[in-house]
């Protein structure tokens, strides 16, 4: 019932509230992973506001819109989210906005989807975690770019500059992690993590990657998963096995004692940044930052 009364709300909110005048005199953007707020802040600089609904740590696969996310997105002129029903909460706030002005943008949507991993996880019937092919993330900024332009064309040249100079960035990063996982010999790139979010990344570069939670963390690990699990480390004598910074460390640990109880030994070795960038401020608090530093952080420990 306060679901329904929820959305009914959200509903009467954006039908009576379409126009919203621009705070500053700059447009409003909302973004919803730290992902695509690190990419619309480096293409739109400081000539529009931008609000991000999910910060460090949190979890996209179950975030929930509140009350304060409501006006946040009725206040927007722009929105912007990944898509591929890897904000599965929020879509039904989405879908009552579809008729809007202010339909959302999801950046997924330019991708070619023959070329996206399959996944009977989501409605989308994709894999979402697309930020992980840099490729992909850079059609992503094409589309950022390509939308602010449309909204406020007096800034276009910045926005194109701004876009320019950051792919350009995103090049440098790719050269870098390529010469960086070159260093690991191709036996050990074996990822194993808490779930799925690193398929895109494995394709990338060839590793072969496992999660114990499969693609979705709405979906908990069972024994029989942390067994099976187990025995697959046992037997490709993998050295190291990753938490991530978006879910709970619990289950990595239940995976690392039922390896070690079984006489081989697996250590943790670090944390990785999957479906969010680390705390604002810092190197990885950037999609660049997160990125590097979990390739150094992946090879270090399985080298």
């Amino acid at each position: 019932m306060k679901k329904i009364i929820f959305l009914l709300a959200i509903t009467f909110t954006f039908t009576a509230c379409k126009d919203t005048p621009k705070a500053n005199g700059k447009l409003n953007i909302v973004t919803t992973t730290t992902m695509i707020t690190d990419l619309v802040q480096n293409i739109g600089g400081d000539v529009v506001n931008i609000q991000g609904l999910m910060g460090s740590g949190v979890d996209p696969h179950l975030y929930k819109a509140s009350a304060g996310d409501v006006t946040k997105l009725v206040d927007a002129d722009v929105i912007f989210y990944n898509g591929l029903h890897l904000e599965g909460k929020l879509v039904e706030v989405f879908e009552k906005m579809g008729d809007q002005a202010k339909t959302p943008i999801a950046l997924a949507d330019e991708l070619d989807k023959s070329t996206l991993i399959g996944s009977d996880y989501f409605a989308s019937n994709y894999d979402p975690h697309v930020w992980f092919n840099i490729e992909y993330y850079k059609q992503f900024a094409e589309k950022v770019s390509s939308i602010l332009t449309q909204k406020e064309p007096d800034y276009a040249t910045t926005f194109e500059d701004n876009k320019k100079a950051y792919i350009v960035k995103l090049e440098e990063l790719q050269n870098r992690i390529i010469r960086i996982i070159e260093s690991l010999p191709k036996e050990k790139r074996v990822l194993v993590t808490a779930h799925d979010a690193f398929n895109y990344f494995g394709k990338s570069y060839g590793f072969e990657v496992v999660g114990l939670q499969g693609l979705s963390t709405a979906t908990e690990a069972g024994v029989q998963d942390v067994q099976k699990l187990a025995a697959f480390i046992i037997e490709k004598n993998i050295k190291a096995i990753f938490i991530e910074s978006s879910v709970p460390k619990r289950t990595i640990e239940a995976l690392q004692a039922a390896v070690n109880s079984k006489g081989h030994d697996v250590k943790i070795g670090g944390t990785l940044y999957s479906d969010a960038l680390g705390n604002a401020g810092t190197v990885e608090g950037t999609y660049i930052g997160m990125f590097e530093y979990n390739v150094n952080t992946i090879v270090n420990a399985l080298k």
